[in-house]
């Protein structure tokens, strides 16, 4: 699958989960310090962040804590959000001009729509194939130095786990 195919196909993923995160703002998640809303929130930014980046724009880097961005209806703002991503990354030469960017959005999306998931009591499985390009679209990219306040230490898992297990725990999260 190429960037754009990955983007919509995680995206897409993601987005079914948000209909069971609305009546759970205030519940915890994965994320240290952060409630459901804010992980939406977070979200919303880091999309913001990526399309204006897509457009040219001067983008300013997704805010911690993010602004509050939610309003009455969440599943149709990010359904929004990732369909004017997909159209900024799909406009000609933008990914190009962009390099990882995109895949970076991807991996974004996909580990917080798991995160979203797991404080929800949803069903936290990604689609293997998109657990394998995400995975690979990071792996050896975090070194403890790139990690900075964002992302938590790897956690270990065992050699033979799936690629979600690997990504989660590259990603600093307990599988």
């Amino acid at each position: 699958m190429d960037q754009l195919q990955l983007f919509e196909q995680g995206t897409q993923w993601v987005a079914g989960k948000v209909p069971a995160a609305v009546g759970k703002l205030d519940d915890p998640t994965p994320c240290d310090d952060w409630d459901v809303r804010t992980l939406l929130n977070h979200m919303l930014d880091s999309q913001r962040y990526f399309r204006e980046a897509a457009q040219g724009q001067d983008a300013q880097l997704p805010q911690v804590p993010p602004p509050d961005l939610l309003a009455d209806d969440p599943v149709s703002q990010y359904d929004e959000a990732r369909a004017s991503t997909l159209r900024a990354y799909s406009e000609p030469g933008v990914i190009d001009r962009t390099g990882p960017a995109l895949a970076i959005a991807f991996v974004d999306q996909l580990v917080h729509g798991w995160d979203l998931a797991r404080a929800t009591g949803q069903d936290a499985t990604m689609p293997d194939e998109l657990a394998q390009a995400a995975f690979a679209a990071v792996d050896g990219q975090l070194t403890d130095d790139r990690r900075g306040t964002a992302f938590k230490p790897a956690v270990p898992v065992p050699d033979d786990a799936s690629a979600q297990d690997r990504l989660l725990g590259y990603g600093g999260r307990q599988p």
